[in-house]
């Protein structure tokens, strides 16, 4: 019979926050196994020293390379895959002599621990228990103390070593957050955490738990003196204490809730503010080259980006931008937040992927400020900025398919019903027109672009060129070029866009399609 393979977690440093569940299977393990650092005492065994029976075999897992460089022909990654490879091998002849191993891991064993890429490599040959510990970030905010998310906050776990435009990002785009793997990415970290906006209240905290915790502002610590066993907490807004004399103001950023309506000292003392113009702008279909200067410097200058999370993903980061993320069928809650927030005065964007205007947010922004409702939104200035759209991309790629009259329909049924969207398209057809058609198909929706095949059928030919463009512009993209007849319904989704051709539409022997100007 083999042994276990036990990985227990042991929590951030104090002894007393080791579980009894994890202190039992300690005392009682015949092998116990620890990593350690190099030319370090292993920080694992300190912690759980007193546990460790007399006479258990020991099993020091000492890194050949821990960051830097190394002389191993592999690098880095080598030189860990390999010694992956010696600790499995020697925990292996204990597991297979039927003496079950006990491995001590830090903090919580799955949450960035090194034990996790040999519970990878022994949950199929051996019976694998994991223990969980207090992680390291929960030590750290009970240090500090503060919460760290309340009510409906999000809490995002990040690691240091992102890129730093990323890192910015992500912190923007979230309530609380923990940043973890600092060490030499600190430098980086902190004007991440400029450039999100988010410097003012982020707290530093070193060796939570353990005898020489200390913790103080992320703006006052020294970038050379931040070790391994650190990390950085940024409470939610929510989250954040009234008053405490050990902690600088959390950081300000908008609520959607809270921003729903001018303040009303503001109104009660007639300070009232003009309202900002909003902008609502096209951000292409993808490339940065596609993005128009004009769009790029009012980007450059607004405060608040307002949007559906993938295109607010594509603004980047810089101090005193707030950005606002919301889900894909909420746009008139979208606009209302926008003009709500430019109503105090707030320089705000609104942004659209391809170009607003077309199945955009340019149509949710003057549909929300033209509700009864909420009169006041009437007075908000509203400016829309142009993007190449997405069928002029796709277009552009294929070569000059709308290069006549051509019409452009969405085949979605969110807005419209159905019946609409078949007498539009049998009125395209019998009129000749080329047709751009966005939102094709969805997971939920396969069965319109069936009907719209069958439907133009009735009066195109089978032979009939259609483009099929997917992803364009960015990495994955393709475009494809068939027939009206051959075209594989199946395979369109939302990530396509259709350019179905006149009669006069044709394809060249190098691929190129275009439609003449002239009609016979």
């Amino acid at each position: 019979m083999t042994g276990r393979f036990l990985v227990v977690g042991i929590g951030p440093g104090d002894p007393e926050l080791i579980t009894r569940k994890a202190e039992r299977l300690i005392r009682a393990a015949p092998v116990v196994a620890f990593h350690a650092g190099v030319r370090r005492e292993s920080h694992a065994r300190r912690i759980a020293a007193d546990l460790i029976p007399a006479g258990a075999i020991e099993e020091e897992l000492r890194y050949p390379v821990t960051t830097g460089t190394t002389d191993h022909p592999g690098g880095y990654v080598g030189a860990l895959a390999d010694f992956y490879d010696s600790c499995e091998a020697r925990l292996a002849a204990h597991l297979d002599a039927g003496r079950d191993v006990v491995l001590l891991a830090e903090g919580d064993p799955l949450f960035y621990g090194s034990s996790m890429y040999l519970v990878d490599r022994f949950r199929d040959r051996f019976p694998v228990d994991v223990v969980p510990g207090v992680p390291a970030f929960a030590a750290a905010a009970a240090t500090i103390p503060a919460p760290l998310v309340r009510q409906t906050d999000v809490l995002t776990v990040l690691a240091g070593t992102l890129p730093e435009p990323e890192l910015a990002r992500r912190l923007a785009d979230t309530d609380g957050a923990v940043i973890m793997k600092l060490g030499r990415t600190f430098p980086a970290v902190r004007s991440a955490l400029a450039a999100a906006g988010r410097l003012e209240g982020a707290l530093y905290v070193e060796r939570a738990s353990q005898p020489e915790e200390r913790w103080l502002p992320v703006a006052d610590v020294d970038a050379g003196s931040v070790p391994y066993f650190s990390l950085i907490v940024v409470p939610g807004d929510s989250a954040r204490p009234a008053s405490t004399d050990r902690m600088r103001a959390a950081p300000t950023r908008v609520d959607w809730a809270e921003t729903a309506r001018p303040e009303p000292e503001m109104l009660r003392f007639g300070t009232k503010p003009q309202p900002a113009e909003l902008l609502v702008i096209g951000l292409g279909p993808g490339p940065d080259g596609w993005l128009t200067p004009e769009a790029s410097a009012a980007l450059g200058e607004v405060e608040h980006v307002v949007g559906y999370a993938p295109y607010v993903n594509r603004v980047p980061q810089r101090p005193g931008l707030r950005r606002h993320a919301s889900g894909n069928t909420v746009e008139v809650d979208r606009a209302r937040l926008a003009l709500d927030l430019a109503l105090r005065g707030e320089r705000v964007a609104v942004v659209s992927g391809g170009d607003a205007g077309v199945f955009g947010m340019a149509a949710a922004v003057f549909e929300a400020a033209a509700d009864p409702a909420h009169p006041e939104h009437a007075t908000v200035p509203v400016r829309v900025l142009p993007g190449v759209s997405a069928v002029q991309a796709v277009a552009a790629r294929a070569g000059a398919p709308i290069g006549a009259d051509f019409a452009v329909m969405s085949l979605s049924d969110r807005l419209k019903p159905w019946p609409v969207v078949e007498r539009r398209l049998r009125a395209i057809a019998e009129a000749d027109l080329v047709l751009g058609v966005y939102n094709p198909a969805s997971r939920s929706r396969r069965d319109q672009v069936v009907a719209m095949q069958k439907i133009l059928l009735e009066h195109r030919s089978p032979d009939t060129v259609v483009v099929v463009g997917r992803d364009v512009g960015r990495a994955e993209e393709s475009l494809t070029v068939t027939t009206l007849g051959l075209v594989d319904t199946d395979s369109i989704d939302m990530k396509c866009l259709l350019i179905i051709g006149a009669s006069a539409t044709r394809v060249e022997p190098n691929g190129i399609v275009w439609t003449p100007r002239w009609v016979d």
